[in-house]
């Protein structure tokens, strides 16, 4: 006897409606008797029928491992980079801040980025409450959503094995666990991507569906028409990608639109039609909040900071732009221009950046097996038809690869090695799909050869990461898996000469040489999450010199004059992380020094008299405490413990300041202050419980307050005190531009007093 099993009854119920509603319309929705829920619940908890016993557990078990990776004591990094985290909390507190990103609950001035990623975080706040846990929770479940995402897309078309694997690898990317558990915007900016790419496969592959399909609601739609829908879905995604990290986002769309216009199984009309209603999807997901902006008038809303004229489209040109591709318009040396040997933020720019000191341990472990597997992969499909769907798949990885390795290596404008996160999923689809084309010709000497190949420089690569960067964290880690890599890979190419036992032997060697390919990645990977990370340029890796904050704390300079990512030349940091806390000479720091990654505790933080030499190098931003020396937070990596904000390193070895504290949270004005620079007027935010005015934005340069603008609100009583100090280290905001101007201004009619080693001017009470 035949059993009906629910799925087939499901198809058969799902059939006959077809043939009832295609030649004459819908019917009604009461036909659609198919317990949709509970087969749904079913699908989602063991998979669907023809899927291998094995894939659904596995599935899990990625998961389960993705949220140990980034969820696992994700508070140890504190409020990570203050600059966003003071932003999230002031959206906490004002709709407005929320909706435009501002800096301050009272809307002085946005973050120099797009508010995309500070919506989730504000909401949020909102719901648990403004703390290290409510603000990267957010970044945690991106990270899951990623690593599900990037399963499923590279799944459908090469099988579960793959995607398992793609998944893994986006895990046990270092800098991928470094920045889900981190507060920047690159987390909501790589799960969009993914997303995105996943929008493109589902369109690809319904394009090549021989009848229309039914929505849960009875009604047909035509294959093309759920392509568009797919189609437009990534568009809109991207579109956000773009107000979460502007130019950036768009940098996968030639692989995803290249994959899509060869491989759909439609007319090139049809094909070239979609693009185009993907492409204003992109405007629309992208454009209605520079519109908005635009349309606000600019006295009702904050200035966008980092923008020369108050405009979110100039900003995305500009600064965050071409600034950043061709250098200059506000952006640090990336190309060659600064620190030693002209290597600036980044390294020097070049086709090897990414294998550079500062990028390797963050992201290079698999990166060049990626490529032999990409290029492998196209050979191995290379005569096969147009929609071939491995080759689409490889297509829409590779170009994603291609194009986003390429323009970070070459940019010359400021790059941080995080940015390098926007490779993981890429990078780790390329290598399933590749690597699963390459497998199923094993048969193959010269096939067997590649894949050997691919293992053993993985593991050699692993080596030469593991003795520079990161020499002496685990001697012994680089022998075993340099070793593993290549012994499993012989072995594979060499076990069909073996005999009667090949298979098995092949299969040893295989795993073996993947285990010892992974080792260096993986180890890095939870050496990352075991250790706390602040600042604006954290690295992935070991805290071995007691810094995990690359650059010390927000924006100090890049090893003082060495130019070196993260503090004093010649530490034993990985990946050149270098040691935090010691870096810079006295105003050398380009952004200035904030604190970093701690939480309330009542302290503020406290600097030097402005013009006080020791003061500017260790409290560009942050205001360390006066005559300082930033060497204080060196001496120790951060821990789960939750510090006082304000630190004259950057690993909170602050210098409390609970009356500057106390004197602020006093007052009842729009703000209780105002500070030269994002950084320091960031950590007084998060110290205490009101809104604090920023001068000059990040680099202290940007004319978001004039001298005359400045003194309207000192006559109209909505700003109480003026904090010397701050502002670049004595940089552009500190002797040039408005904030010159209004600190003139203060000094020459207001009295200085000195709260807890601060000098602070109370605007209420003029002396002239």
């Amino acid at each position: 006897m035949t059993t009906t099993t629910p799925t087939r009854l499901l198809r058969s119920r799902r059939d006959g409606r077809r043939a009832r509603e295609l030649p004459g319309g819908a019917t009604p929705h009461s036909a659609a008797a198919p317990p949709r829920r509970q087969d749904r619940l079913r699908r989602l908890v063991r998979g669907a029928d023809d899927d291998p016993n094995w894939a659904r557990p596995a599935l899990f078990a990625l998961l389960t491992l993705a949220v140990v990776v980034y969820g696992w004591n994700l508070t140890n990094s504190g409020y990570a980079n203050e600059f966003y985290a003071a932003a999230a909390k002031s959206a906490s507190k004002d709709w407005k801040a929320w909706l435009f990103g501002s800096l301050d609950s009272s809307n002085a001035i946005t973050v120099d980025k797009p508010p995309a990623s500070l919506w989730v975080m504000g909401l949020s706040a909102r719901i648990f409450g403004f703390s290290s846990f409510s603000l990267l929770l957010p970044q945690a479940l991106m990270g899951v959503g990623t690593v599900g995402l990037t399963y499923g897309a590279v799944r459908r078309w090469s099988g579960h094995a793959a995607g398992l694997l793609a998944g893994l690898i986006v895990t046990m990317t270092p800098v991928a666990a470094l920045m889900f558990r981190f507060d920047n915007p690159d987390a909501m900016l790589v799960l969009l991507m993914t997303a995105a790419a996943y929008c493109v496969v589902r369109a690809i592959e319904v394009s090549g569906r021989d009848e229309p399909t039914t929505t849960r609601r009875g009604r047909v739609r035509s294959a093309s028409a759920t392509a568009l829908r797919w189609m437009v879905g990534a568009g809109l995604l991207i579109g956000f990608a773009f107000l979460t990290k502007m130019l950036q986002g768009l940098l996968v769309l030639p692989g995803l639109g290249l994959a899509y216009l060869v491989a759909a199984r439609f007319s090139l009309g049809t094909r070239i039609k979609h693009l185009a209603a993907a492409l204003v999807s992109v405007i629309v997901g992208a454009g209605w909040f520079v519109a908005l902006v635009a349309a606000w008038p600019a006295g009702a809303r904050p200035y966008i900071g980092g923008s020369t004229n108050n405009s979110e489209w100039e900003l995305a040109l500009g600064y965050n732009g071409l600034g950043r591709i061709l250098g200059g318009d506000g952006n640090a040396g990336g190309g060659g221009g600064a620190g030693a040997g002209g290597g600036g933020f980044g390294g020097t720019a070049g086709l090897f950046r990414m294998f550079n000191s500062q990028f390797a341990g963050e992201i290079s472990w698999l990166l060049p097996a990626s490529l032999v597997l990409l290029v492998a992969g196209l050979i191995a499909r290379r005569r096969a038809p147009r929609t071939d769907l491995v080759r689409a798949s490889l297509v829409l990885w590779g170009g994603w690869l291609v194009v986003t390795m390429l323009c970070l290596s070459f940019m010359k404008g400021t790059v941080h090695s995080y940015y390098a996160v926007a490779l993981a999923p890429a990078v780790a689809a390329c290598i399933a799909v590749g690597g699963r084309e390459v497998f199923a010709r094993r048969s193959s000497l010269l096939w067997r050869v590649v894949l050997g190949a691919a293992i053993c420089v993985s593991g050699v690569w692993s080596f030469r990461v593991l003795t520079t960067p990161a020499s002496g964290w685990m001697p012994w880690l680089k022998w075993v898996c340099a070793i593993a890599a290549v012994l499993g890979a012989m072995t594979f190419v060499a076990a069909p000469a073996w005999g009667a036992r090949a298979r098995r032997v092949a299969v040893t060697g295989l795993v073996v040489g993947v285990l010892g390919g992974l080792g260096g990645t993986s180890a890095y990977t939870f050496a990352t999450m075991a250790s706390g990370h602040n600042g604006s340029m954290p690295t992935a890796g070991p805290a071995l010199a007691g810094a995990r904050g690359g650059m010390g704390s927000m924006g100090s300079a890049p090893g003082g004059a060495q130019g070196a990512p993260g503090g004093s030349t010649g530490s034993a940091g990985p990946a050149g992380s270098g040691t935090t806390g010691s870096s810079g000479a006295a105003g050398q720091a380009p952004s200035g020094t904030k604190p970093s990654g701690t939480a309330p505790s009542g302290a503020a933080p406290s600097s030097g008299s402005s013009g006080s030499a020791s003061g500017a190098a260790s409290s560009g931003g942050s205001a360390a405490s006066s005559g300082s020396s930033s060497e204080a937070g060196a001496s120790g990596s951060t821990t789960g413990t939750q510090r006082s904000v304000g630190s004259a390193g950057a690993q909170g070895g602050s210098t409390s300041n609970a009356a500057l504290v106390k004197l602020l949270d006093a007052t009842n004005s729009k703000w209780s202050a105002a500070v030269i620079g994002d950084q320091s007027a960031a950590g007084y935010i998060l110290s205490s419980d009101t809104a604090v005015m920023s001068i000059g934005g990040w680099s202290g340069s940007d004319d978001n307050v004039t001298l005359a603008q400045f003194q309207q609100y000192v006559k109209n009583g909505d700003i109480t005190y003026f904090i010397a100090g701050g502002g670049m280290g004595g940089g552009p905001g500190g002797n040039s531009g408005s904030g010159a101007q209004i600190t003139a201004w203060v000094k020459a009619h207001y009295k200085a007093t000195t709260v807890g080693g601060v000098t602070v001017y109370d605007l209420t009470k003029a002396t002239s």
